[in-house]
């Protein structure tokens, strides 16, 4: 009588019904929206794979030729980070944050901002100043990828929640929501329509009884109708008779 598989738990009448069903195009189309964000947040964290790809093999480059840069440093003028930590007075590069929206996702995205100018001019002047403006040149080049690095990782673990977070959302509104709905829709439309059967029965069984409950009247009424007899008294039944031959007491002549 009502549709198998789970579905909750209601009274049904005509209001749970379409009240039902209002549900269920909600659910539906939650559930294509959901799918729509679902299918941009992965083509976006495709996009950012790609580009998590690049940027740590070009990471990986900067960080040799940094590596070289500041071995030939060494090799021409020695150890040089006590000069450098002494002549910097203020931070050369400076990292801004910002906000990238997508698809209702708030990534966040770290910029380089570079100070321009130097505090450690002077540094190399002696011998080796080639190999210190190289090796400066080179480790900003890192400084540069590594925080583009950072905001890609950032947005990329981000991303990745996110669209677990909507798989989980999706499969649970496909599989168990909308099914759920559609069983309560079968089991209230088959218990209405039964109510329906039922009701018709009952009006049937009510106007056959007062069908017979009327010719049950009308022969009680056609039994109880006796025809009148109008009886004739003895005196006139014997017809008429000589006026004139019989004669009466009372009369004096």
């Amino acid at each position: 009588m009502s549709g198998t598989g789970p579905r909750e738990n209601i009274f049904p009448t005509r209001m749970a019904l379409t009240n039902t069903k209002l549900r269920l195009k909600g659910a539906q189309t939650g559930h294509s929206l959901l799918a729509k964000k679902r299918d941009a947040l992965t083509t976006r964290f495709r996009a950012i794979l790609r580009r998590v790809d690049e940027a740590k093999r070009k990471m990986g480059r900067v960080m040799q030729l940094a590596s070289f840069s500041l071995a030939e440093v060494t090799y021409a003028t020695g150890d040089i980070s006590y000069l450098v930590q002494e002549q910097a007075k203020s931070a050369s590069f400076k990292v801004k944050a910002r906000q990238e929206n997508v698809s209702g996702v708030v990534l966040p995205a770290f910029e380089v901002d570079r100070v321009p100018g130097s505090d450690f001019n002077l540094t190399g002047l002696g011998r080796g100043g080639q190999q210190v403006l190289r090796a400066k040149e080179v480790y900003a080049k890192a400084v540069e990828t590594l925080v583009d690095l950072a905001s890609l990782q950032t947005a990329f673990m981000i991303l990745d929640e996110v669209i677990r977070a909507t798989n989980r959302r999706v499969n649970a509104i496909e599989h168990v929501v909308i099914p759920r709905l559609e069983n309560t829709i079968k089991y209230i439309t088959s218990e209405l329509d039964e109510m329906d059967r039922e009701e018709f029965f009952r009006l049937k069984k009510v106007q056959g009884k007062k069908k017979r409950d009327a010719e049950a009247a009308e022969a009680l009424r056609k039994g109880q109708e006796i025809p009148d007899i109008i009886e004739m008294p003895p005196d006139l039944a014997g017809g008429g008779g000589d006026l004139l031959g019989s004669k009466d007491e009372d009369v004096i002549f």
